[in-house]
């Protein structure tokens, strides 16, 4: 599944399950070729994109415009991606500035994410925020739950209890064996990875499938190729045509399982780029020292914290 080269390769594997009724067809938004869900009085534009189980709000913030949730029931994440900005953000439950690149977790309640210069920022919103889920571009792909995507069983709460938690990323070092920078929530995990220069490799692609979970791929800079594949089932009405689809940026693709799936950057510049998940991924938070954060973020039972995927 994976190339040898590949951390991933090390991850502990299962059977994949037979797909339940229909697969759903991959999901593309390409921001700048949609209207804005909302303007702010300032200016700041937001889009609003939905998964299964989370939202993704992408917004251009415009410097001092306060973004801000007045009741907001269930933590959430922030994206600050790109140095040269900071971000101030005042909650119920602390406040704190941090310079991007960056990743916030929000605490429930009244809370405003405040930017100090013209940039790029994403919110990250579990479905339980239905206004947000309603209001979403592609709300109507979601009208029915997809079948093959397991509903959102959120992990367990930071021991600590909720507060502001801000984590500055520009100078997390590589760590050989390491995938990315990976962060989670109970509701969320997103692997900020970092920027690359120029095309992938044509022969360092990582095919691979995921048996009841999407994976939602955010590309900020630059461009790539998402190649999908469904798989066949009994029914040859459902089958469908691999897909090769070139994407610039800012955008978004919702990838459904149990597709085989594999992201090729294609551009001669940088390429930068989020994976997000929700609930998190039980593999990646199985192997030690992946997940940044895990301290504050426990595991459910059975997840074997030693790397050996889960415990009996």
């Amino acid at each position: 599944m994976y190339d040898t080269t590949d951390v991933r390769s090390s991850l502990a594997t299962a059977p994949a399950a037979a797909p339940t009724g229909a697969v759903a067809a991959p999901e593309y938004v390409e921001f700048d070729d949609l209207p804005p869900s909302t303007v702010s009085d300032a200016g700041s534009r937001t889009w609003l994109a939905r998964a299964q189980n989370l939202t993704v709000a992408y917004s251009r913030a415009v410097a001092g415009d306060p973004l801000d949730r007045a009741d907001q029931p269930h933590e959430y994440m922030v994206l600050l991606p790109f140095a040269g900005a900071s971000m101030t953000i005042t909650s119920e439950a602390g406040e704190g500035t941090v310079e991007g690149p960056a990743l916030a977790i929000v605490p429930p309640g009244r809370s405003s994410v405040v930017v100090d210069t013209d940039t790029e920022l994403v919110r990250l919103f579990d479905v339980r925020s239905a206004d947000l889920a309603e209001a979403a571009l592609n709300a109507d792909a979601y009208a029915e739950p997809h079948p093959n995507v397991a509903p959102l069983e959120p992990w367990p709460d930071p021991p600590e209890g909720h507060r502001l938690r801000l984590y500055p990323c520009g100078d997390i070092p590589k760590v050989d064996g390491r995938f990315g920078r990976i962060f989670r929530s109970s509701a969320f995990m997103v692997n900020v990875f970092y920027p690359s220069t120029g095309p992938r490799a044509t022969d360092r692609l990582s095919p691979h499938t995921h048996d009841d979970f999407e994976q939602i791929g955010l590309v900020l800079r630059g461009e790539c190729t998402h190649h999908i594949r469904t798989p066949w089932g009994k029914d040859m009405a459902t089958w469908r045509e691999d897909e090769h689809r070139a994407v610039g940026s800012p955008s978004m693709v919702i990838i459904p399982p149990p597709t085989v799936h594999t992201t090729q950057s294609t551009g001669a510049g940088e390429y930068v780029h989020f994976d997000i998940f929700s609930p998190p991924r039980v593999d990646f938070s199985s192997k030690p020292g992946w997940v940044l954060n895990a301290d504050e973020y426990p595991a459910p039972p059975g997840v074997d914290p030693a790397g050996d995927g889960a415990s009996a």
